[in-house]
């Protein structure tokens, strides 16, 4: 269940899936990332790059007391800043989100998984 939104009309539930995919979306934007991968690495063994279709596996999405908590796994190109990347990555996600969702991300996590050679 994501996030449901009461109006006068009637309410609207944004899933967890529609909140990841706009999120992987804006990552995917940043300059320096080269990919996502799956956040759940653990139980999913898998290392390997997300394609787009699939970009909300590298996402966790959390709703608590109306706000979102958001963490994305990402691979960075090799030579780049990571402090300047992920700054961006927080920067964007929370805004892209909020622009269309009308949601307020109160934090955004960003967690390396890699490092690649940009071609």
């Amino acid at each position: 269940m994501g996030k449901e939104i009461r109006t006068q009309y009637g309410s609207i539930d944004i899933s967890k899936d529609v909140i990841a995919t706009l999120a992987g979306i804006a990552t995917t934007e940043c300059f320096g990332i080269v990919g996502m991968v799956s956040s759940r690495i653990l139980s999913d063994g898998l290392n390997e790059l997300l394609g787009r279709e699939a970009l909300s596996k590298g996402v966790d999405v959390t709703v608590k007391d109306d706000k979102l908590y958001i963490r994305v796994s990402v691979v960075v190109g090799y030579g780049t800043r990571v402090s300047v990347i992920a700054t961006n990555v927080i920067e964007n996600v929370k805004y892209i989100v909020e622009k269309h969702t009308g949601l307020i991300v109160d934090q955004v996590d960003v967690f390396v998984q890699g490092v690649r050679i940009i071609d």
